[in-house]
């Protein structure tokens, strides 16, 4: 962990936190915005990311709940067409509580695949970069100014980017951005390609 903060729990909080945070800064311009438009450096539009988004949020609740060891499960999330841009965030909130509900309900030795076996805190880590990531991407779009807040960034680079430059001057945000792809550090270059880990230890008995 950095600068000695206690270890988080795993619950639904942190993705609550962050649901919260994409709702506040998208929901007054669902009708003021052109939600056509590409979403940052994504070819996806600013509606079909955020359809993503609660796609992904949705896929991590029933990892969590089915807790299958070989492969996510045989389902895809659909967002109807004639869904405006406001009905797509109600579904991204419909997602976005389903995870954190799963995350409170989850025990903290449960495993679920995601690329090998993963913990509730890696799940509710990625639901966090997802939420923030693709809310920055969709801002981007919308021509909105927007930065992610320090905390719920902080908590998915200390799980899902262990080996994050140090930079005491960067805000967490701008460190995340720069992890996956976005965004230039203290003269580090943009990363063409990333990961991150998620995947944890073995499988329990």
């Amino acid at each position: 962990m950095r600068n000695g903060d206690a270890v988080p729990t795993a619950n639904g909080d942190a993705v609550r936190t962050a649901l919260d945070a994409a709702l506040a800064v998208l929901a007054p311009h669902t009708g003021n915005r052109d939600w056509d438009a590409p979403a940052g450096l994504l070819e996806w539009s600013c509606r079909d990311t955020a359809a993503h988004i609660a796609h992904d949020l949705l896929a991590y609740a029933g990892q969590l709940a089915a807790r299958p060891r070989d492969r996510y499960l045989p389902l895809d999330l659909t967002v109807r067409p004639e869904a405006d841009p406001a009905q797509v965030l109600t579904v991204v909130t419909a997602a976005g509580h389903l995870l954190a509900t799963a995350l409170d309900a989850a025990p903290p030795e449960l495993r679920a695949y995601h690329h090998g076996p993963c913990d509730p805190l890696g799940f509710a880590a990625m639901g966090v970069a997802e939420t923030l990531l693709h809310t920055h991407d969709i801002t981007r779009g919308l021509g909105l100014p927007w930065q992610p807040p320090a905390e719920p960034c902080r908590f998915a680079l200390d799980r899902l980017f262990p080996h994050a430059p140090r930079e005491p001057d960067a805000h967490p945000a701008e460190v995340l951005l720069w992890c996956t792809g976005r965004g230039e550090l203290n003269g580090r270059p943009r990363k063409s390609s990333w990961t991150w880990r998620a995947a944890m230890g073995e499988w329990p008995d």
